[in-house]
């Protein structure tokens, strides 16, 4: 469109620097829908665009993770971008993985989230943020089987958000008061994949009825900073009873 066509892109070849925060998401009973991002550590990216239409990642790390777009998270979140571009373009992604895989905070959504956001600015900031959560979503089904946001919204939202609904797709960014956050690491990688296979396939009502007590008053508590609520609804009784 018109207002499309104006909007300059970042000259071809010309670098851009990402820092892809951690999140912490399933903030206890908020599983799936709420998430916090943090300021360290962070993933650290390198973008431009190129002449040749396709993608090529470069590794700046030595997780050797796939470099084939299909298979890496990066990847396959910018070619969900560009189907919806229609257009030929071509980018060279640098990845330097500073959240390690399978640490549980947030590394898949992260290079999925510095991808999508780094095409967006060098194609001229084209797309919203709903949009880039929706193409970073790809990555995150490449890496756990599963298009999940909890972890991309904050990632690209940054601060808390709360995922009201996947499909459609409707991310809601919460107010929230300064929050400190001490992240203890048993040094074990668990696959996002694995992990997801050990949940119940059944909830009591009974249980989903406090949990739901519980989500409203995490959220009510973040929006009023309202300390004390928020602690007494720091209580999962489905996931990790």
């Amino acid at each position: 469109n018109t207002t499309r066509n104006k909007i300059m892109m970042v000259p071809m070849n010309q670098w851009i620097k990402i820092k892809a925060p951690a999140t912490v998401a399933n903030m206890v009973c908020g599983f799936d829908i709420l998430g916090f991002a943090v300021n360290d550590p962070y993933d650290a990216m390198e973008m431009r665009l190129v002449e040749t239409p396709g993608i090529t990642i470069i590794n700046m790390d030595d997780y050797n993770l796939p470099t084939d777009p299909e298979k890496n998270v990066a990847g396959a979140a910018l070619l969900a971008l560009m189907e919806e571009y229609g257009k030929p373009v071509g980018f060279e992604v640098k990845i330097n993985k500073l959240i390690k895989p399978g640490s549980g905070v947030g590394s898949s959504a992260a290079s999925s989230a510095g991808a999508v956001v780094g095409a967006n600015h060098l194609l001229g900031n084209i797309y919203t943020k709903d949009d880039l959560v929706r193409f970073a979503m790809n990555g995150e089904k490449v890496a756990s089987g599963v298009k999940h946001a909890d972890n991309i919204a904050p990632c690209i939202f940054g601060g808390v958000t709360l995922v009201r609904s996947i499909f459609p797709l409707e991310i809601v960014s919460l107010p929230s008061p300064p929050l400190h956050v001490t992240i203890v690491h048993p040094q074990i990688e668990v696959r996002t994949a694995d992990a997801r296979k050990i949940l119940k396939q059944n909830v009591q009502l009974k249980d989903a009825i406090k949990q739901w007590g519980n989500i409203a008053g995490l959220v009510a508590g973040i929006m009023k900073a309202d300390y004390d609520l928020i602690g007494r609804s720091l209580e999962d009784v489905i996931i990790e009873p």
